[in-house]
């Protein structure tokens, strides 16, 4: 059962799919499944303005245009959020399978987050291969229109947002990884 729901990706790769095709709805649109089926992919990329956050223990400041190149999925958080704490360690398996050149999963901790609280939380999800990023004013939350948490939103290599999912998924799931997988792949 499995490979049948995989078969719209083998379809795209075998066929050769550029990074226009792999960012097209109708093209991911297939591979959402269970909680993935509330991913909203975006027609045309919206444009993200470039809002300053603070890199992790007080490293200085950064926008998303630094991650310009590569697919980002940039999760909004904070540490008093119970589906947060659930899906944190799957977003930290995306990670650890696809991060590289073309993708990065950048977690923004939003509104009052100490960063010996994230630390905390980190360490208690044993979470070591995500950024501890934080957005104490929600400048980039309120720009980005974030009305609740947790929010995953999928930014392109140009900086764009392609998709946004509001509440927590099943980020380790077969179905986010397709999608993943897909995306990276089409940006070869």
């Amino acid at each position: 059962m499995r490979l049948f729901r995989l078969i719209p990706l083998y379809m795209a790769l075998a066929l050769g799919a550029n990074a226009a095709l792999a960012t097209d709805a109708e093209t991911l649109a297939p591979l959402r499944e269970d909680s993935l089926k509330r991913l909203i992919l975006h027609k045309e990329p919206k444009p993200v303005e470039a809002v300053e956050f603070q890199l992790e223990d007080d490293g200085g400041t950064a926008t998303l245009a630094d991650y310009k190149g590569k697919y980002v999925l940039l999760n909004f958080w904070a540490t008093w959020c119970a589906p947060c704490r659930k899906e944190m360690p799957q977003i930290a398996e995306l990670q650890e399978e696809f991060g590289g050149d073309k993708f990065e999963v950048v977690t923004l901790a939003t509104g009052r987050n100490s960063p010996a609280g994230i630390k905390k939380f980190f360490e208690e999800n044993g979470i070591d291969n995500l950024p501890r990023h934080q957005d104490p004013q929600s400048a980039v939350a309120r720009k980005m229109g974030v009305i609740a948490l947790p929010i995953t939103v999928i930014l392109d290599p140009d900086g764009n947002e392609i998709a946004r999912l509001i509440g927590d998924a099943e980020w380790n799931s077969d179905s986010a990884k397709a999608i993943v997988s897909t995306l990276v792949e089409g940006n070869s």
